[in-house]
């Protein structure tokens, strides 16, 4: 399982109006940034692929936007404050996780994103609460431990079996620091 890498756009109270009508809606007041591949709340900043996009990024379905260079993804970003720089592994087990080691990165925690990559089933599907609790969601909208990811996404499928969002993906989430 290798490491890939995007980078998607901040969303934080620095968002303003959005911001607030987000935390507003979810009632997540404990959230401090959102950092998350849910492609309304943080959009890819690789919305329209280069040539050279396509010699580095994964070209499978739903994914064209993660890349296994990450010297590529810097050079995209480079000048931009407002875009957060991810590394990611899905569906990782522990022992790949411990395996990432870049010291130019922290270890925010789990997401869990639907099969088709747009949605985070944590923060935009408007609460699952047989499934996990809002209070559980940590200051970046993960969630901290690797084995309560993958209990919710097996509550998910078992308690919202017509829920597109509840067909999900677990992803291992670090940030770049600034």
């Amino acid at each position: 399982m290798q490491v890939l890498y995007s980078a998607v756009q901040c969303f934080d109270p620095d968002s303003g109006e959005n911001w607030q009508k987000f935390i507003a809606w979810s009632g997540l007041k404990q959230l401090r940034e959102v950092v998350s591949l849910d492609g309304i709340l943080c959009p890819s900043i690789f919305e329209e692929l280069t040539a050279e996009d396509w010699k580095h990024n994964v070209q499978e379905d739903f994914k064209t936007h993660l890349f296994f260079d990450l010297d590529h993804v810097l050079k995209k970003v480079a000048g931009n404050e407002r875009v957060n720089v991810l590394a990611l592994m899905e569906n990782p087990t522990a022992e790949k996780i411990a395996s990432f080691a870049n010291p130019r990165f922290v270890f925010r925690g789990f997401d869990l994103v639907d099969e088709q990559g747009g949605n985070s089933s944590l923060l935009n599907c408007g609460g699952l609460d047989k499934a996990f609790s809002n209070a559980e969601l940590s200051e970046f909208g993960l969630i901290a431990d690797y084995q309560r990811a993958s209990d919710i996404r097996q509550a998910l499928r078992e308690n919202y079996p017509e829920e597109r969002h509840a067909v999900c993906n677990i992803w291992a989430i670090w940030q770049m620091r600034h």
